[in-house]
C-alpha cells in the first residue's frame, strides 16, 4: 500500500513562523513534523508514499529529496494552486490508481497504529476508512458520528458548541480505495470532509470510522504547537528523538556543548552543535535547536527555539518561540505567547510583550518596548559603520558571507589593478574572515598585499606606502565573540564619511565588480614589515637623550601584537628594558576592561620593585596604551592625556594639539600655560586624524589610551607615542608623578541612555531648546556650556539606539548634578 502526505497548506494561523517556512518544516523537538509522519509511516511498512506540495514548495522537496535518507521512495505532486485536501490527492491519482492507499496530513503529530487502521479498513471492506480520535475540545474540527458497526452516520465540520454531538472528530487520516477518485472533479478546489464524503453517505457508499487510541495533535497554532514540543518531551507520543537522555527528560544531541555551570531543568532539549555557557538557565518544555548559542545568564522556560538562533547574554525567554537564523541581543525580553520570525534581529534591553508577532526579516531596535505585532517594518541597519568599522558579533552578525561582500563592495570603489593591504590580529576567526576577504578582493581585479598578524600602527603605515587602502580584522576591544572590519584609505587613516557612504551605497546595491580571468589579483606576502616601521618611526621621532639618560622602563605586550614589534624598536631606541607578556594568545585575542585593571595592577607592582621610571601596557593590537608611574601607581587614560599634553606643549611652545570636544577644559589650560592651542575635533577618529595631518599640529589623542604623533602618522600609533614619550621623559628629567602633580584635577562623568532611533532628532531638538540662552557648541551633537563654566554634552550614537552624555563641574558632585539634570531632558524627550 502506498501513502499519500499532504504537505501544500499555507499555515496560516502559525504565521509569522509560516511565513519563510511550510508548515511541514516547522521543528518538533529539533526535526520536522513532516518527518516525524514519513517515519510513521515506515514504521508500518508505507515506503511507498506521494508527498503532495504547493505553497513553498521547493522547500520540502530540497529537504526530503527522494527519501533515501529515511529509506522511504518518495515522489511528489505539485499543484499549480490550491486543490483542497480532496483536489491534491486527486492531483497524484496517477501514482495511486493501483491499489488501496492511506492519506495523512504532513503536520499533524501522531502515533496511531496506521497498522491496525489499514486492517480495519480491509477487514470492513469501505470506500474510506476515516481515523477517528476523541479530544476535549472539538470545536476546531470535524465532529463525525458511527453506528455500532463503525459505519459513518454524521459529518459535520467545524461546529458550534450548540451543534456539537460528540467528541469524536476527523484526524484526516484516511484508507481509501481508488474509486474514491470518480467523486473528485480535477482541477478544482475539493474537500473530503466538505465535499466528497456527503456525497458518498448521500448515495449509500460504505464509509467507516476507525476510532484510534494513542497521541494526536494537529499542529495548526502557536499554542498547539508549544503543546506539542512539550509532549514530545513528556514521552506522551511515540516519536524519535535525537540526542543522549544524560539525565531524565534532559536530551543533548550530537556535538552540543553545555558548561557544566549551566542549570538545566528537563525535560528539555538541546540540539546538536548548541553551546550553552556557564550561567544561563534551561528549564523544561525548552527546545534548543541546532548551532544555537546561549550565551551566559540567559533563561529559557518552555521556549522554542529554531536552528542557528544568537541568544545574548541575560537574555529572558519565556513560552515564546524564535525563528531560525535570528539574532537575540543582550538582556532582550520576549514574554509569554510571543512568536518572532526568520532572521530577525532583537536589540539589546528590547522587551517584546506577550502574543506579539515579529515577522521574519524584522528588527526591534535596542531598549524598545513593543507590544503590538511588527509586519510591514523593514530590517536593516540605517549604516554598516560604526565607532569602529563594520563591527559585529563572529559569525552571528558578521559572517564569511557579509565580508565578502563587504570586500566586493570595497573592491568595487577602488580602480582595477589597485593594491590593498590586508591585517589582522592573532584570533582565529579574523585569520578565517580575512581569507574570505582576500579571495574577494582578488576577483575583483584587486591585487594583495597580505601581512598576516601584525599591529594595527603597522599596517597603517605599510598601506600608506603605495597602496590603495587596507583592511585590519581585528577583536572588538573586551568582546572577545565580536570582531571589527576596519577600511583604510591609501593614507592608512580610517575611510571618511564620504568614502564610508560610498561604500554603503555599494554594499546596499550589491553592485559587485568581477574580474575576468586574465584580470584575477595577485597576492603577495612582504618581508621585514618590522623593520621597515621601526625605521621609519626612529628616523622621524625624536628620541635623542633617551640611551643617556639611563632611563629603565617595564612593557607589557598584554600577549597582543604590540610583541612583535617591540624587541626591534627597543633595541634601537637602547633603552633598559623589561618586557612581560610578549607571547600571542590565539584564545585570548582581547580583555575585558577587568582584566586590562588586573593587568595594570601586576604591572604597577613590578615597576615599583624594579624601580622603573614607568610601566607602559599596550592594547592586545599595539594602537593604544595605558601607563603607570614610578611608584606603581596607575595614570588613568583620561589623565595620561594631559601628562603627554603637557610634555609635549612644553617642549614645543608652539603649535597646536588636536582633541576631541569630549575631553576636560583642563587641556586647554594646560596648553596655554606653555604657548599652545587646543583645536577642538568631533568624537570620530577620521577628523582627528584630518587636524593630524595639518601644518602646525604637535600631538592629538583622545582620551582613551590612542594618541596621535603628527610628525610619523596622523592616525592613532602605540609605539610612536611611546617612543616619543621615552625621549619627552628623558629629556623633561622628571618623573610621571611629578608631571601628573603640576596638572590641575578634571571631574568629567559620562552616562548612556537608551533612545529610540524615531526620536533621537526630537531629542537633539529639545536639548537645544532647553538651552535656552547658554552657549551653544555644535562641533559634535550639542555643547550647552552654564554660567559658571560648568558644561554638558549631549551626542547620539551614530550606530546604535543610545544617547551619550559627558558633563564637567569643578567637582565629581558638581558635574553629576549637571549630569542628572541633563539626562532628565533627554529621557523625557525619548519617552
Amino acid at each position: 500500500m502506498k501513502a499519500v502526505v499532504m504537505a501544500g497548506g499555507e499555515g496560516t494561523r502559525l504565521r509569522p513562523m509560516t511565513a519563510s517556512m511550510p508548515k511541514p518544516l516547522l521543528p518538533v523537538a529539533n526535526r520536522p513534523i513532516m518527518e516525524h509522519v514519513l517515519k510513521l509511516l515506515k514504521r508500518h511498512g508505507l515506503n511507498e508514499t506521494v508527498v503532495t506540495v504547493q505553497f513553498l514548495a521547493s522547500l520540502v522537496r530540497n529537504y526530503f529529496g527522494d527519501g533515501e535518507e529515511l529509506g522511504m521512495e518518495l515522489t511528489y505532486a505539485n499543484e499549480e494552486k490550491p486543490l483542497g485536501t480532496a483536489g491534491s490527492v486527486k492531483n497524484a491519482e496517477e501514482a495511486l490508481k493501483d491499489d488501496s492507499f492511506l492519506v495523512i496530513s504532513g503536520d499533524a503529530l501522531t502515533d496511531f497504529d496506521l497498522t491496525d487502521l489499514i486492517r480495519f479498513h480491509r477487514e470492513h471492506g469501505g470506500l474510506v476508512t476515516v481515523c477517528l480520535t476523541r479530544v476535549p475540545n472539538p470545536l476546531e474540527f470535524g465532529i463525525t458520528i458511527v453506528d455500532e458497526e463503525g459505519r459513518v452516520e454524521r459529518f459535520l465540520e467545524k461546529p458550534t458548541w450548540g451543534q456539537v454531538f460528540s467528541d469524536t472528530v476527523n484526524t484526516g487520516i484516511y484508507v481509501m480505495e481508488p474509486e474514491v477518485f470518480d467523486y473528485v472533479e480535477a482541477d478544482t478546489s475539493v474537500d473530503w470532509s466538505g465535499d466528497v464524503f456527503p456525497q458518498l453517505m448521500k448515495e449509500g457508499k460504505p464509509i467507516y470510522g476507525y476510532v484510534a487510541e494513542g497521541y494526536w495533535e494537529d499542529v495548526g497554532t502557536h499554542e498547539s504547537y508549544v503543546k506539542a514540543q512539550a509532549d514530545v518531551l513528556e514521552g506522551k507520543v511515540d516519536v524519535e528523538i535525537d540526542g543522549f537522555e544524560i539525565s531524565p527528560g534532559v536530551w543533548i544531541a550530537e556535538g552540543a556543548e553545555v558548561h557544566p555551570d549551566a542549570v538545566l531543568k528537563g525535560p528539555l532539549y538541546i540540539g546538536n552543535y548548541a553551546k550553552v555557557e556557564a550561567g544561563c538557565e534551561i528549564r523544561e518544555h525548552s527546545v534548543v535547536g541546532s548551532n544555537v548559542v546561549v550565551k551566559g545568564g540567559a533563561f529559557l522556560h518552555r521556549t522554542v527555539v529554531h536552528d542557528n538562533v544568537y541568544l545574548g547574554a541575560h537574555s529572558n525567554l519565556r513560552g515564546c518561540v524564535i525563528g531560525r537564523s535570528t539574532e537575540i541581543m543582550r538582556a532582550a525580553r520576549i514574554e509569554d505567547g510571543a512568536v518572532i520570525g526568520d532572521e530577525c534581529l532583537i536589540g539589546e534591553e528590547s522587551i517584546v510583550q506577550g502574543n506579539v508577532r515579529v515577522y521574519p526579516s524584522k528588527s526591534v531596535e535596542a531598549g524598545a518596548f513593543v507590544s503590538t505585532s511588527v509586519i510591514w517594518e523593514s530590517r536593516g541597519q540605517a549604516h554598516l559603520f560604526g565607532a569602529r568599522g563594520v563591527s559585529g558579533i563572529l559569525n552571528v552578525e558578521v559572517t564569511p558571507e557579509l565580508a565578502v561582500r563587504l570586500a566586493g563592495a570595497y573592491a568595487t570603489t577602488l580602480k582595477k589593478g589597485s593594491t590593498v593591504t590586508t591585517a589582522r590580529d592573532h584570533s582565529r576567526g579574523a585569520r578565517a574572515l580575512k581569507r574570505a576577504m582576500i579571495s574577494a578582493l582578488q576577483t575583483s581585479a584587486i591585487d594583495v598585499r597580505d601581512l598576516e598578524n601584525v599591529p594595527l600602527p603597522v599596517a597603517r603605515q605599510q598601506t600608506a606606502r603605495g597602496s590603495a587602502g587596507g583592511i585590519m580584522i581585528r577583536t572588538t576591544t573586551g568582546v572577545p565573540d565580536s570582531v571589527d572590519i576596519m577600511f583604510f584609505d591609501e593614507r592608512g587613516a580610517d575611510l571618511s564619511q564620504g568614502s564610508q557612504r560610498k561604500l554603503d551605497r555599494v554594499y546596499a546595491r550589491q553592485e559587485f565588480r568581477r574580474a575576468f580571468p586574465g584580470e584575477i589579483g595577485d597576492l603577495r606576502f612582504p618581508a621585514s614589515v618590522f623593520d621597515s616601521y621601526t625605521g621609519s618611526l626612529l628616523r622621524a621621532v625624536d628620541s635623542t637623550g633617551v640611551a643617556e639618560s639611563g632611563l629603565k622602563v617595564v612593557v607589557d605586550a598584554a600577549h597582543g601584537s604590540a610583541g612583535l614589534v617591540l624587541p626591534s624598536l627597543l633595541g634601537r631606541l637602547g633603552v633598559d628594558a623589561l618586557t612581560i607578556n610578549p607571547g600571542l594568545n590565539e584564545g585570548q585575542p582581547t580583555e575585558t576592561a577587568k582584566e586590562r585593571r588586573a593587568g595594570l595592577v601586576r604591572l604597577g607592582e613590578i615597576v615599583a620593585s624594579a624601580r622603573a621610571a614607568f610601566g607602559v601596557r599596550f592594547d592586545p593590537v599595539g594602537e593604544r596604551f595605558s601607563l603607570v608611574d614610578e611608584r606603581g601607581r596607575i595614570i588613568e587614560d583620561d589623565r595620561t592625556l594631559l601628562v603627554l599634553l603637557d610634555l609635549v606643549a612644553a617642549e614645543r611652545r608652539s603649535g597646536k594639539v588636536a582633541l576631541p570636544v569630549t575631553t576636560t577644559r583642563i587641556a586647554e589650560q594646560v596648553a596655554a600655560y606653555h604657548g599652545t592651542q587646543v583645536e577642538w575635533t568631533t568624537t570620530s577618529p577620521d577628523d582627528l586624524t584630518r587636524v593630524g595631518r595639518e601644518d602646525g599640529t604637535v600631538f592629538g589623542g583622545d582620551g582613551r589610551g590612542g594618541f596621535i604623533v603628527p610628525e610619523f602618522s596622523p592616525v592613532f600609533d602605540g609605539p610612536a607615542a611611546f617612543a616619543r614619550l621615552l625621549g619627552l621623559v628623558a629629556r623633561a628629567q622628571m618623573t610621571l608623578s611629578q608631571i601628573d602633580a603640576r596638572i590641575p584635577q578634571a571631574h568629567v562623568l559620562r552616562g548612556d541612555l537608551a533612545t529610540p532611533w524615531a526620536v533621537k532628532g526630537l531629542v537633539m531638538r529639545r536639548v537645544v531648546e532647553a538651552a535656552g540662552d547658554r552657549p551653544v557648541d555644535t562641533t559634535d551633537g550639542v555643547r550647552v556650556v552654564e554660567p559658571d563654566g560648568r558644561w554638558v554634552m549631549v551626542l547620539p550614537d551614530r550606530a546604535e539606539a543610545v544617547t551619550h552624555l559627558w558633563a564637567e563641574g569643578p567637582d565629581d558632585t558638581s558635574a553629576q548634578v549637571l549630569l542628572d539634570e541633563w539626562s532628565a531632558v533627554v529621557d523625557s524627550a525619548g519617552r
